[in-house]
């Protein structure tokens, strides 16, 4: 299976590592797509020997039969759509982009109609499958709090226009809380899971999402609460942040490689 990557970042870095190993079967990376000539994924594509592409009709060129899309909200727009189109299949891990209404009616239409699989891993969290059982025996309420050291909320313009210096910050600070619709766009590349959850469970608008800085922590901790017809699920991931990307938890980086083996295994376990 033909493999295109979207994003030269640590996922991309993860995926072709395991690849090397022979740890991912029958797949093999037939391009990265950077933005442009100098993307950092130029680099990365060259140690490991896989042609660099940039734009869309470079990277249909090489023929891939999924695309995995880890880079941003922008490029889920750029790309999804046109992929599945020509009946590619696209595992998204900037989920936050399928806030957009429109946009995601487009890629599930797009997905059905080409028979070419949509699919949006978990991410940095878990129990998706639980979520779904009580949702399907009705939920009444879901909510996550996104809780991370200040520095992973550094250099986000929402984040500068409240005005809260990251750097002395001397206790627990809520940058956002409210529902997931209104808040996944402000942190497009910290609240991806909030997203999942939305999807997942009982939409943006009545998941709950608490946005949170810090300085005690080491880890990006996330709180997850379910209540429904079946009971109550509370759960807590303590996830380790990816030593190049602290805005990226490490879970979220293996997330996708086990997203890429499940899309080429025909046996699966859970939903």
């Amino acid at each position: 299976m033909r493999v295109g990557l979207v994003g030269g970042g640590v996922i991309a870095g993860l995926i072709l590592e395991h690849l090397a190993r022979g740890e991912l079967g029958d797949f093999e990376v037939c391009a990265l797509a950077g933005r442009s000539a100098s993307s950092r994924g130029k680099p990365l594509a060259a140690q490991y020997g896989v042609p660099f592409v940039t734009g869309l009709a470079q990277l249909l060129a090489q023929r891939p039969d999924v695309v995995v899309e880890a880079a941003s909200h922008d490029a889920v727009r750029e790309f999804a759509a046109p992929l599945l189109e020509r009946g590619i299949a696209v595992i998204v891990l900037s989920g936050g982009a399928l806030c957009d209404d429109a946009l995601r009616s487009q890629l599930e239409r797009l997905a059905a109609e080409r028979r070419a699989p949509l699919y949006v891993p978990s991410g940095g969290i878990g129990g998706l499958d639980a979520l779904k059982a009580v949702c399907a025996a009705g939920a009444d309420e879901v909510e996550i709090a996104v809780t991370k050291p200040p520095a992973a909320w550094q250099g986000i313009p929402y984040v500068e226009r409240l005005g809260i210096d990251l750097d002395r910050l001397r206790g627990a600070t809520t940058l956002f809380d409210g529902s997931a619709r209104a808040g996944v766009p402000h942190f497009p590349a910290n609240v991806n899971i909030a997203a999942v959850l939305s999807l997942a469970g009982v939409g943006f608008d009545r998941t709950r999402l608490k946005v949170v800085a810090d300085p005690a922590l080491k880890f990006n901790t996330h709180y997850i609460s379910v209540r429904g017809r079946t009971g109550t699920i509370s759960i807590k991931f303590e996830s380790v942040p990816s030593p190049d990307n602290p805005k990226t938890a490490l879970l979220a980086c293996y997330s996708a490689l086990a997203a890429l083996k499940a899309f080429g295994s025909p046996v699966r376990y859970g939903t």
